[in-house]
């Protein structure tokens, strides 16, 4: 069953063909990070148009690169929130054209468990897991049963951790996008050259928040304005990462499970990750990391997840909106 997953919940456009839910036959993502970086963040508005200008040139090329045409694909799998409304929109509005004109069912799919289920296109994993969910704009831990099962645990009170790197980066000087800039200068900095506070929200609380940390790297900075920015940005992301790391533990412990998953964005992170393995090294946890390329926005996961909806019928029709901010809660 070939599925043609579309994402445009955000600012990258991406079109992607998967093979029974796991088999990548591509995989196009483009970015528009160059477009929004001067003016350190990203302009909805500025992201919705640059989708339609490239929306249909992406999922050619994808279909292209999978040797396929519209004529090989029996369903279409679409990216229908959360996100930006206006991106959502062009994705969507694309996919349901594709699927009136083609006669091919769509299934609008939550991006969050997208992104919590990009690893099954790498690895077979045994349900049930914990999911550390890490991105520009959320930040949760979810108890995945199955496809379609998922409980949330805890969210961010706040800023996601994500956020919290993009605005420190501005507050640094470092530009945007924030997470890559701040993991690349962390590597010269003394990441315990300042504490940072680990936000504490009571037990048994599996909560994030973050803003009360960017709040002290900004009085840090002001305080002392000419500091090594390598060892701010290395401390901040230290206390992110421990927040991160031990509110996961603590989830995994709280339901007995051995297995963690950590996705979105902030995956990418190379502190969190090495932080992380050597975890794994020491114990008898297991921490699965999707690839670089899987852990931003990217169709494939949307691909790859819509198929086990696809395949057992359930199908969207043309009613279907997008949703800006619904959790992504099942049960």
């Amino acid at each position: 069953m070939n599925i043609l997953g579309i994402e445009t919940s955000c600012d990258e456009t991406s079109a992607a063909v998967v093979t029974d839910g796991a088999h990548l036959r591509s995989n196009i993502v483009a970015s528009q990070d160059e477009i929004h970086s001067r003016y350190g963040g990203i302009v909805p508005e500025m992201a919705s148009r640059c989708h339609i200008e490239r929306i249909q040139r992406i999922t050619e090329t994808a279909l292209s690169k999978a040797d396929m045409s519209l004529t090989d694909i029996d369903g279409i799998a679409v990216t229908a929130g959360p996100g930006l409304m206006g991106s959502l929109l062009v994705g969507l509005s694309f996919a349901k054209a594709l699927s009136h004109a083609r006669k091919i069912p769509f299934k609008g799919i939550n991006h969050l468990e997208g992104h919590i289920h990009a690893i099954f296109l790498e690895k077979k994993i045994s349900y049930p897991f914990i999911a550390l969910l890490v991105s520009g704009g959320h930040t949760a831990l979810y108890d995945v049963g199955a496809v379609g099962k998922l409980t949330l645990l805890g969210t961010t009170k706040d800023d996601a951790a994500g956020e919290a790197f993009d605005k420190v980066s501005k507050i640094l000087g470092l530009g945007f996008p924030g997470g890559k800039a701040i993991d690349e200068i962390s590597k010269q900095g003394n990441r315990n050259a300042y504490f940072f506070p680990r936000p504490n929200l009571g037990d048994p609380s599996f909560h994030f928040s973050f803003s009360g940390l960017k709040t002290a790297v900004l009085h840090q900075r002001k305080k002392e304005p000419h500091a090594n920015m390598a060892d701010i940005a290395a401390s901040f992301q230290e206390a992110v990462v421990d927040t991160l790391v031990q509110q996961a533990l603590k989830a995994l412990e709280f339901k007995e499970y051995q297995r963690l998953v950590v996705a979105g964005g902030v995956a990418a992170n190379s502190r969190l990750r090495e932080v992380f393995s050597e975890i794994s090294a020491k114990t008898n946890i297991e921490v699965h990391f999707p690839s670089l390329s899987l852990c931003t926005d990217n169709a494939a996961m949307i691909a790859a997840l819509g198929f086990h909806y696809l395949k057992n019928g359930d199908h969207d029709t043309l009613s279907l909106n997008a949703f800006a901010t619904q959790r992504l809660n099942f049960e």
